[in-house]
C-alpha cells in the first residue's frame, strides 16, 4: 500500500493536484455527487469560487466524530476548497444522492486532533498527505492541527448563489 500513498503524494505534488488528479477528481465529485456507487463517506462539496464565482465541486470524505459532522483538509491549509468557504462566509452545498445546503464552521486547532485522527481512520487515501501515521499518539495530532483545517458541518437556510431559492 506503501506505493499507493506514494502516488497520491505524485498526484497532489506541492498542495496542487496535476492533471491526473484534476481529472479523476471531476469524476469523483459527479460520482459522489450522485450518490451511485459511491462510498456512504463520500461527498462533493460546491462551493462558488472566490476568483470565478462558479460553482466549484470537490470530492470529500465526510467525518462523524461524537455526533456531528466534518470535513477535513487532507492537503491543508492551503487547499483551494477551504479559500473558498472561507470566501463564501462557510456557505456550501453537500450532495451525496440529494442536495443539502450547509454552513461550514471551521473548528480552533486546539480542538482539531482527535478529529483529524478519526479522519484519518476513515479516508485511507489521505494518509499520504499528512506527516503521522494513523494510529499515532493524540499529541502527535496535536502538533500538525494548526496546518490541517476542519469544519464542522451545520445545516444553512436555502441559499441562492448556489441555486436554491431565498
Amino acid at each position: 500500500m506503501r506505493w499507493l500513498h506514494g502516488l497520491d503524494r505524485w498526484m497532489y505534488r506541492g498542495g496542487r493536484l496535476n492533471r491526473a488528479a484534476r481529472f479523476l477528481n471531476r469524476l469523483s465529485a459527479i460520482q459522489y455527487a450522485s450518490g451511485f456507487a459511491a462510498p456512504a463517506r463520500a461527498v462533493t462539496l460546491e462551493v462558488v469560487g472566490r476568483k470565478s464565482g462558479r460553482v466549484i465541486a470537490f470530492p470529500l470524505v465526510l467525518t462523524q466524530y461524537h455526533g456531528e459532522r466534518y470535513l477535513v483538509a487532507m492537503l491543508g491549509d492551503g487547499t483551494n476548497w477551504v479559500h473558498n468557504i472561507h470566501a463564501a462566509q462557510g456557505h456550501a452545498v453537500l450532495r451525496h444522492g440529494y442536495r443539502e445546503e450547509v454552513l461550514l464552521e471551521e473548528v480552533a486547532p486546539d480542538a482539531r486532533a482527535p478529529i483529524l485522527r478519526h479522519y484519518l481512520e476513515l479516508a485511507p487515501g489521505a494518509r499520504g498527505h499528512f506527516p503521522v501515521e494513523r494510529d499515532a499518539p493524540l499529541r502527535e495530532f496535536e502538533r500538525i492541527a494548526p496546518q490541517y483545517p476542519v469544519f464542522r458541518v451545520t445545516h444553512a437556510p436555502r441559499l441562492a448563489t448556489l441555486g436554491g431559492t431565498p
